[in-house]
């Protein structure tokens, strides 16, 4: 039938999504350690931001043309930015880990982040940019509802930092598949928590 996912279980891809700045870098990193192979083109390098690594595909950035471009993901895992989440084909099955974070400490990151590099950011206050972000966040999770073929697991960035190996077993048991969890803890410094909302002082929305 048109619109039903097909394909086994050796086929299952697992993807790691979120907004930028939410964790996503750090929990490809942990299922990395844990015994998943990454889907990552080794383009995007660590800096100050990410010192560990990004974790990236540049080729996902094309996935609204050529979708099909996932199937490289196959048995693995791969970093899928929330805004292209949906440009995955619905004729495959996933597994979604969607990291999620405080906006305001997801935008005070991306500023952080944006300074670091030296670059402009976008010309919006930091409520104006938490209401952006919540408005698309609302529509994602509006639009997945509607996709049965993306399996979701939503983890708290901030459960990830302060418990990770429990984090770690829930993932487990929902890709279904023997991880190191010991390992994926291991990953976990919580010093790079670096954005923290008590820390902040603009509203949060």
């Amino acid at each position: 039938m048109a619109g039903t996912p097909v394909g086994s279980a050796e086929e299952m891809i697992t993807i790691v999504s979120g907004l930028p700045r939410s964790g996503t870098s750090l929990m490809m990193q942990m299922l990395a350690a844990g015994g998943l192979e990454p889907l990552t083109d080794g383009k995007r390098m660590a800096d100050a931001s990410n010192p560990r690594g990004y974790f990236e595909w540049e080729r996902a950035k094309s996935l609204p043309r050529y979708p099909e471009s996932i199937a490289d993901a196959e048995g693995k895992v791969v970093k899928i930015i929330s805004t292209l989440l949906l440009s995955l084909p619905n004729a495959r099955l996933y597994k979604v880990i969607f990291m999620e974070r405080q906006l305001a400490e997801v935008t005070a990151s991306q500023a952080a982040m944006i300074q670091n590099l030296g670059t402009s950011g976008p010309a919006l206050s930091p409520d104006a940019m938490q209401r952006a972000l919540d408005a698309h966040l609302k529509q994602v999770k509006a639009a997945l509802r509607s996709r049965p073929e993306l399996n979701v697991l939503w983890v708290p960035y901030q459960d990830t930092l302060m418990n990770a190996r429990s984090v770690g077993e829930r993932i487990q048991q929902f890709l279904g598949v023997p991880l190191n969890v010991s390992a994926m803890a291991a990953q976990v410094d919580p010093a790079l928590y670096r954005q923290r909302h008590a820390d902040l002082h603009f509203s949060e929305v």
